[in-house]
């Protein structure tokens, strides 16, 4: 199966206490790693340019892009992360993506920072029967200090099967926290809405939420561990048409890489370790209806 991903690759320096790591990322690197896990072919469409090692970590793992080097810099950030926090600075800004029709059982559109055009992602969400959105960098701005902040925006989520927010970005979406929030999402038309806050996880289906708690973990480098869980729910959603799998095959790769301890893409988790963290969640997904 093929899976398509919209989004910037980054360049992240990731501050850890009095150590700082410069590490490739973004969600087009750890979606496109965690589906190539999953046995999926990948196709970005993403924009870099000439400082970031395309042959050493694109290429060589097979991922097909096309048009993507840029003459500006590849878009960079710095992340200082404190247990599950995180502030983020951004240092430089790639080109914006450029449209192109790539057939795909499904579409992962995860902007970082202003990459994808409102327009362009209306073009998209026609090319494939499974959208998913992670719409943090629809949300995003920059202060003086080109710290980033969220602000509320309104997106049009027709056509669109699945979401993940995290509170902050769910209010800023809908004006509204919690199952009003996720509840006003699904009237806007998304089948399967998820909210992740730290170690819950929920997901609306219909008329029932499903939630599963992530074991109380020491947490190092959470980079990238939102676009892990997109890209593994949406896999197992393409193959599976299971939303309980998905949400399990979800939980299970964000506990593998939390786990793994290791910093940026080396935390991305293999299949076997997502598929035995995925059968434990299996078990221990509760439900209630709403």
């Amino acid at each position: 199966m093929k899976l398509g991903i919209f989004s910037h690759c980054v360049i992240d320096t990731i501050v850890l206490g009095n150590s700082s790591y410069e590490q490739m990322g973004g969600g087009a690197c750890y979606g496109a790693y965690t589906a190539k896990n999953l046995k999926f072919d990948v196709v970005l469409h993403t924009k870099f340019g000439n400082d970031f090692p395309s042959n050493e970590y694109l290429s060589s793992k097979k991922i097909i892009f096309e048009k993507a080097l840029s003459e500006k810099p590849t878009t960079k950030f710095t992340i200082k992360i404190s247990g599950s926090n995180k502030e983020l600075y951004l240092t430089d800004k790639c080109d914006p993506l450029e449209y192109s029709d790539v057939p795909a059982d499904g579409i992962i559109i995860s902007p970082v920072f202003d990459e994808v055009s409102f327009s362009m992602f209306e073009k998209i969400k026609k090319d494939s029967k499974f959208i998913f959105l992670d719409p943090q960098g629809f949300l995003r701005r920059i202060n003086s200090e080109k710290k980033i902040y969220l602000e509320n925006t309104k997106i049009d989520l027709s056509n669109v099967k699945a979401i993940k927010v995290n509170p902050n970005e769910l209010f800023n979406l809908s004006e509204s926290n919690g199952i009003e929030g996720m509840k006003n999402l699904q009237k806007r038309g998304i089948e399967n809405v998820l909210l992740t806050n730290k170690r819950e996880i929920m997901l609306l289906v219909k008329d029932k939420i499903y939630s599963i708690d992530l074991p109380n973990l020491d947490l190092f480098d959470t980079t990238g561990l939102g676009d892990i869980f997109c890209s593994s729910f949406c896999c197992t959603m393409l193959k599976e048409k299971d939303f309980f799998w998905a949400l399990s095959f979800a939980g299970g790769a964000v506990q593998a890489a939390i786990e793994s301890k290791e910093i940026g893409l080396k935390k991305v988790p293999s299949k076997g370790a997502i598929e035995t963290n995925a059968a434990y969640f299996y078990n221990l997904i509760k439900f209630k209806q709403v």
